[in-house]
């Protein structure tokens, strides 16, 4: 006499599978921004310029330049016009705090308006630390101590792209999940209305792509794996004994 044991082990076997599928769906907080109402809710402008102009940044200008797709405002901006006269730009639009991991990666794209000749410079940067401490002065960053990204960090005229162009950025070297905010700062020296560099730059298509977590099996799906081996081996052996009988 045989005795059959596979439609005991089948959902036995599942139950395991999903186990160790659930663990490895997890992911860091992903985003997707298009600017369709202009600054979002919960990011933050600091505008640290010295001396400090009269515009920050703000929804997207369409006498100057149009969005990249959407509506043709629906992107953002900055201009040299952060400084008053002639100074030190440092103008910051801060992404609100989240959890990200090792590879996951920041886009967007970015363009000046025609070439004038003005200088523009974008820097990328992170804070493991969070929030929106960006220092008090031009010259500061804060806990964005990490540098990911500089557009034209030279200032050289006609540096900074005059068509929508895609960069990206991907984190690496953090300890584990962290708690961390980007950045995107708008810098320059020697800019303003009397100084010879800032023209103007514009934001959209902004994404964060997370990485997805591997899979880490849970104590639950160890123990229900050793009971499944072990109801295999039971069964084995009672398939065996009945057989010889």
């Amino acid at each position: 006499m045989a005795v059959s044991f596979k439609s005991a082990l089948m959902p036995l076997a599942m139950a395991v599978a999903l186990s160790f599928s659930a663990v490895g769906t997890a992911s860091a907080d992903a985003l997707t921004e298009n600017f369709d109402n202009g600054i979002p809710l919960g990011w933050t402008v600091v505008n640290n310029s010295n001396p400090l102009g009269f515009t920050t940044w703000s929804a997207g200008d369409t006498d100057i330049i149009s969005a990249y797709e959407g509506d043709a405002g629906s992107f953002v901006s900055a201009n040299f016009n952060s400084v008053d006269s002639q100074g030190t730009l440092s103008n910051w639009l801060i992404l609100p705090t989240s959890s990200y991991r090792n590879g996951d990666t920041l886009s967007f794209f970015t363009r000046t308006d025609r070439a004038t000749g003005y200088a523009d410079t974008l820097e990328v940067r992170f804070s493991t630390a969070g929030g929106s401490d960006v220092g008090s002065t031009a010259d500061s960053v804060g806990t964005f101590d990490t540098l990911l990204l500089s557009i034209n960090p030279t200032q050289a005229d006609y540096g900074y792209p005059t068509f929508w162009t895609q960069y990206s950025v991907s984190l690496s070297g953090l300890t584990g999940e962290t708690s961390g905010a980007f950045a995107l700062r708008y810098v320059l020296t020697d800019a303003g209305i009397n100084g010879n560099n800032g023209n103007y730059i514009g934001i959209d298509s902004l994404d964060i792509t997370s990485t997805p977590l591997a899979a880490v099996p849970e104590m639950e799906t160890y123990l229900m794996m050793a009971a499944g081996l072990g109801l295999i081996g039971w069964m084995r052996k009672r398939k065996s004994r009945a057989v010889q009988a």
